[in-house]
């Protein structure tokens, strides 16, 4: 031992009897021993020493003992004990593979299991419970952070001494007697420690520790069996008398039959063929009789491989070992943890597993932690099922949450098991407890399903109706199945899966007997087909005569329906529900559905499809009002007869074709489609039909003497359903197979197995009946089959000229395969875009050749290796890293085509250096540009309603240019023009308002024309709060937009009660989707988002249009039914604005008051206040003109539009703050509202 460690060791103290006295100097001894143990080396050579000399037991525990007074002395101690006793396989991160650092690695495993029996001692643990129970008492506002950490430790310890394995060669401890582990439960039980364990594990407060109590209570029940637990202290059940009665019978009848062989074997007498002697028949490698040295009675068992030295199978192929071990504790102990299960059944079971769950879900667990839960589940719920069933105690994982937790978590391991080779062991020892826990999730519902309880069943029944309709949880079996591999995945894994299979197959059959309406969810993996760019034909075009001879015969069917002799159908549903098109946009799919119907001589289809198609999109009155006639509807399927609607081709190509190559191998070329279908239950046993899953039956079949009885059961089962329910026992012709049949049919314990030899007997005597016609059979045993190769034993075998049918393979003369050589060698060093098998082809004189037969012919030629050195190589894929220039030439191609249909496809016909569409795609959300790729999917263009063609007319009546949005009238010159020029002008056809280059210049899209009436509507339904706030979001975005710079979708969070109502109106969401922001993509997103595409520009004029909305006028758009307004009404509301101004103007000139103010309040007391001077008439039509058609709401729109002009914006340059500038801007803008109201009053004239 190292000079410094001894020194420090001995300055502990010394043990007399069992008084323990300690020296001066020992809390600074053992805080040096931490020191020590912090600077070790990767040999672990302190700990070693450490464990040599026996601190733990003769010094560390006396300590904590006898001293739990001393409070530093005492965490010290306990600091240093939870360091000693980690477990090795975290001391050294691994089980080391060379021999030297395994040996230190075992060296320290033996040290700890010469701590843990020192730890059975119920002093120490009531020294530990005592203290973390004053811990546990105080609340959380005196618990301070030390002691939080000292209960961390002191279940760390716990955790630490039940974790160390038992030493079986050391204990030699067989079933009832009490090994190491047993005498530390115990001693923990007498201290109260698994009282405390249960109060952590249910008192709400303590939930941090929910892990912690998780591990400790998956360490104490290790190697216990629940069934065992719950039947302790009860009777044998008549079915365990019986199964011990058969092994004893079992083991009676192998023993007779090995004496009475021996007794044959030996005989009476002497042998006269005891010497050399030899077997004819049976040849040597020389090719004459073996020369045989052994008795007359070994000549059955005689073989070429005795004496042969057995070849070591490789590590690598070695067959996985079972690590998992059961054993029977004593008595007392078992009752102590029997009793436990109970009361955490009771009391901490839903709860502990509740919190474990969402700490796994978000994630505040360390790695692999979830085994533990995956173990607590089967265990307790398995306890629960034996013991007395009650599926409330363990209700939390009784769901179908649960079972896809399971199932995940078993798909996620069973993948890296594939993945990670290295580790395939520990990740197949975890996806045998997720098997588990599924097991024991279906053994519940099937449980429950037997109830008494009616209750109990239909819950049952909801969650089987659940299962069996999800595709991964079928399939999910097959997948282990096809994938097991016996070199990492022992025999009990399989045993454990097979019994789960046949439970699972058991329920499912029992669900569908009797209904024939079970339906499934399929998915199906669909590939985009990219096909030649010539298009197939439509379908041909009706002439005017066909279709009136058509619509004759929709009139006399017409007709009938009328008169009631031929009903309309009424499960139609106009609409496709599983397609990724939202329904609103499938109405024209709708209207060619009713046009289709009447083509084919359907009018009752087409009169329902319409009927039904009227319900769904009764907006608009697309397909009629509710209130039509039959005559009228006669009419509308006329129309819709003879209509031309645009039909979709049958294949419709987008992109160009050197991107196909690229698109095949990227994930936008695949799509799951998911469907349902009536469940066949047969069809489902069929997938279960072949060589991978019968091979691992027979694998399991083969330890059929080891295998209970319901695990042979399981697997005779599953054969008996493919050899008799499917008519597949040729599956089973295998040689092996027959091979284990013959060693079951000759076993002396036959009769034990009833069940496995009646089935092997059907077998064979279908074999010898299948051999009698068919005398290759017995060549097919020696190769597993496919069902191919089954029909062809059965049925009879195809003809050669019929079995290579276009497969033979094309031949070569050699002048060709000297022409190909010379071409290979010509061309193989040449560079460009086309390949060397390109410019073969192109000067190859056999101009039938395929480029898949040409390489395969340079690889039979030995000119290249392999088709993959002639592979073509793909355009685009090497270019890997994007330099400067190209992202900022991405960024500029996205900035341009931003506002297109397809903005992606645009960017690839444009882009400099050529790549895949997900890399491009990949890069724009890399760069910030976009958040999620159906941003910049290829927008379908719609079709405008009529609804909305009638909203912008009447914009434009007021004033409204769907192109530019509200603009101005067009700028007078400095000198004041004639009224002639004036009216001359009103006179020539022209835009009443400012043409382009005016007001906007930037070409940046301009606000919907729909948003005024859409907030005037809202604002008439007390809206008017939510708009203010969609205003201010718009503005702060705007504010972002212009300081960052950068382009994101920002989500619209409503915080008030009223915003969340508004979210939720519909005329609400229509004004949000005009504005620019998006509905929820997917259900990932909560919240409607601001679309990465408005710039802070755009978002100022949007939130400028609503902002028209909120002042100056109460009420919102007028009532339907009103005619246009009077040039008189406009004249007024003109003069009403002209008056503002002035009042204004004067305000300004009297006093240095703000402008915008007086004016706002000049124009409310014309328009809104004065009541003595204006008749209630007069403010009617005032009010009624301004819903209908305003040039300017308030005074701030006026400011904002006067300030958009050049020479408004020179003035403000030149003298911001000046009188007389406000006063030449106020005298511009009464110049033109003058001018104004004299053009009005022309056109009145």
């Amino acid at each position: 031992m190292n000079c410094e460690l001894l020194a420090t060791c001995n300055a502990l103290g010394y043990l007399e009897g069992d008084h323990y006295h300690k020296e001066p100097d020992c809390l600074e001894s053992i805080k040096d021993l931490i020191r020590f143990l912090r600077h070790e080396d990767e040999t672990r050579a302190i700990r070693q020493q450490l464990g040599a000399a026996q601190i733990v037991q003769n010094d560390l525990l006396p300590i904590i003992a006898q001293y739990p007074q001393e409070k530093m002395l005492y965490e010290t101690v306990i600091r240093l004990l939870v360091n000693l006793t980690q477990p090795a396989l975290l001391c050294f991160g691994k089980v080391p593979t060379s021999p030297t650092s395994r040996h230190h690695f075992l060296q320290v495993v033996s040290y700890l299991q010469g701590y843990k029996e020192a730890f059975a001692n119920e002093k120490v643990f009531v020294v530990l419970s005592e203290k973390l129970y004053d811990l546990l008492q105080l609340d959380w506002e005196q618990r301070q952070e030390e002691d939080n950490l000292l209960i961390e430790r002191i279940l760390l310890l716990v955790r630490n001494v039940l974790h160390v394995p038992a030493d079986l060669e050391e204990e030699k401890n067989i079933d009832d007697d009490a090994s190491v582990h047993d005498k530390v439960l115990w001693a923990m039980h007498m201290s109260g420690m698994d009282d405390l364990i249960k109060f952590l594990a249910a008192s709400q407060e303590e939930q941090q520790w929910a892990m912690h109590i998780l591990e400790i209570i998956s360490l104490v029940f290790r190697n216990q069996d629940p069934e065992q637990l719950a039947t302790s202290g009860q009777a044998k059940s008549q079915q365990e008398k019986d199964n011990e009665s058969r092994e004893l019978e079992i083991l009676k009848q192998r023993e007779l039959a090995a004496k009475k062989k021996r007794t044959f074997e030996r005989g009476t007498r002497h042998s006269r063929f005891g010497g050399t002697y030899l077997i004819e028949g049976l040849k040597s490698i020389a090719n004459r009789d073996v020369v045989c040295h052994m008795g007359v009675h070994k000549l059955k068992n005689y073989s070429h491989d005795c004496g042969k030295v057995i070849r070591k199978v490789p590590k690598r192929k070695q067959a996985a070992i079972d690590v998992e071990s059961k054993r029977r504790s004593a008595l007392n102990v078992r009752f102590f943890l029997k009793e436990f299960c109970v009361d955490f059944l009771e009391s901490c079971y839903n709860r502990l597993m509740y919190v474990v769950k969402d700490n796994l879900i978000r994630e505040k667990a360390q790695q692999h932690d979830e085994t533990y839960y995956l173990w607590a589940m089967p265990f307790f719920m398995k306890f629960n099922r034996m013991y007395r069933f009650r599926p409330e105690l363990v209700s939390e994982t009784v769901s179908i949450r649960a079972f896809h937790f399971v199932e995940r978590n078993v798909t996620n391991y069973y993948e890296l098991m594939l993945i990670d080779k290295t580790e395939a062991n520990s990740w197949s020892r975890r996806m045998h407890l997720a098997l588990k826990a599924y097991q024991e999730l279906l053994s519940t519902i099937n449980e429950m399903d037997h109830s008494k309880d009616k209750n109990l069943r239909e819950s049952a029944r909801v969650i089987k109706s659940n299962i069996f309709y999800v595709m991964e949880f079928r399939e999910l079996f097959l997948t282990l199945f096809r994938k097991f591999d016996a070199t990492k995945q022992p025999k009990l894994f399989l045993k454990d899966l097979v019994e789960t299979t046949h439970l699972f197959i058991r329920m499912i059959e029992k669900f569908c007997k009797g209904k024939n309406n079970l339906f499934v969810q399929r998915k199906k993996l669909k590939r985009r087909q990219h096909k030649s760019k010539q298009l197939e034909p439509a379908t041909p075009e009706k002439s005017q005569e066909e279709l009136e001879e058509i619509w004759k015969a929709t009139l006399e069917q017409l007709g009938r329906c009328a008169e009631g002799q031929e009903c309309l159908p009424e499960d139609l549903v106009p609409f496709d529900a599983a397609s990724e098109i939202p329904v609103e946009e499938q109405r024209a799919e709708a209207m060619i559905r009713i046009q289709g119907a009447m083509l084919a001589g359907k009018a009752a289809e087409a009169l329902g499809l319409l009927r039904a198609a009227r319900e769904v999109w009764p907006e608009g009155d697309v397909f009629g009002s509710s209130d039509l006639l039959l005559e009228e509807e006669t009419e509308l399927l006329r129309q819709v007869l003879f209509a031309n609607l645009p039909r979709q081709p049958t294949v419709e190509v987008e992109e160009s074709e050197e991107f196909r190559d690229e698109e095949i191998e990227e994930e936008e070329t695949e799509s799951v489609r998911v469907s349902e279908s009536e469940f066949n239950f047969l069809d489902y046993l069929k997938r279960f039909a072949n060589a991978a899953v019968m091979n691992s039956y027979v694998l399991l079949l083969k330890d059929y003497r080891q295998n209970n009885a319901h695990t042979n059961h399981c697997i005779v089962k599953m054969l008996y359903r493919i050899a008799y329910d499917l008519k597949m026992d040729a599956l089973l012709y295998q040689l092996s197979v027959f091979h284990l049949f013959s060693h079951i049919l000759e076993d002396p314990a036959a009769s034990a197995y009833q069940e496995l030899v009646k089935f092997s007997r059907y077998v064979l005597n279908r074999f010898f009946i299948l051999a009698a016609n068919n005398s290759k059979a017995f060549v097919e045993l020696l190769f597993w089959k496919n069902i191919a190769t089954i029909r062809e034993m059965t049925e009879g075998y195809r003809k050669d000229e019929e079995s290579v049918t276009n497969k033979r393979a094309p031949t070569w003369s050699s002048d060709e395969e000297q022409e190909l050589e010379t071409l290979y060698l010509k061309f193989k060093n040449e560079d460009g875009d086309k390949d060397v098998i390109d410019h073969i082809m192109e000067h190859l004189k056999n101009e039938t050749r395929t480029r898949k037969q040409i390489a395969a012919k340079l690889v039979q030629l030995n000119l290249v290796n392999s088709i993959k050195d002639v592979k073509r190589v793909k355009k685009g894929t090497k270019i890997v890293l994007w330099r400067e220039e190209q992202e900022m030439e991405l960024e500029t191609l996205f900035v341009k085509f931003r506002g297109s249909d397809d903005v992606l496809g645009n960017i690839m016909r444009n882009i400099t250096h050529k790549r895949s569409r997900a890399k491009i795609v990949d890069k724009l959300i890399s760069m910030g540009l976009i958040s999620n790729r159906k941003e910049i999917y290829k927008k379908k263009k719609r079709k405008k309603s009529e609804s909305q063609g009638e909203e912008e007319d009447f914009l434009n009546d007021v004033g409204y240019d769907p192109n530019r949005g509200l603009v101005e009238e067009d700028e007078l010159d400095e000198n004041d023009s004639s009224a002639d020029e004036r009216g001359e002008q009103n006179t020539k056809s022209r835009p009443r308002y400012a043409t382009k280059g005016h007001i906007q210049t930037t070409g940046e899209k301009e606000p919907d024309p729909a948003i005024p009436a859409l907030c005037c509507k809202l604002k008439q339904q007390g809206l008017t709060g939510p708009l203010l706030w969609l205003q201010n979001c718009l503005n702060r975005m705007a504010d972002k937009r212009e300081d960052d710079g950068t382009l994101i979708a920002v989500p619209l969070v409503p915080l008030s009660e009223e915003n969340e109502d508004a979210m939720e109106h519909e005329v609400f969401q229509k004004l949000l989707k005009k504005v620019g922001i998006r509905p929820p993509a997917d259900e990932q997103e909560t919240f409607w988002r601001i679309s990465a595409n408005l710039s802070a520009v755009q978002l100022r004029k949007i939130a400028s249009v609503i902002t028209l909305q909120d002042d100056g006028y109460e009420g919102g758009v007028a009532e339907e039914g009103d005619g246009s307004v009077s040039a008189g009404h406009k004249s007024e509301a003109l003069r009403a604005f002209v008056m503002a101004r002035e009042r204004q103007a004067s305000t300004v000139k009297a006093g240095e008051g703000k402008p915008k103010e007086n004016a706002r309040s000049a124009f409310e007391s014309v328009s809104g206040s004065d009541s003595d001077t204006k008749s209630d008439s007069e403010k009617t039509r005032h009010k009624h003109f301004l819903k209908r058609c305003r040039v300017f709401d308030s005074d701030d729109e006026v400011d904002a539009a006067v300030e958009d002009t050049p020479e408004v914006e020179a003035m403000e340059d030149s003298e911001p703050n000046s009188e007389a500038s406000d006063s030449k801007l106020t005298h511009r803008v009464m110049k033109r509202l003058r001018r104004a109201i004299d053009d009005d009053g022309d056109d009145l004239d």
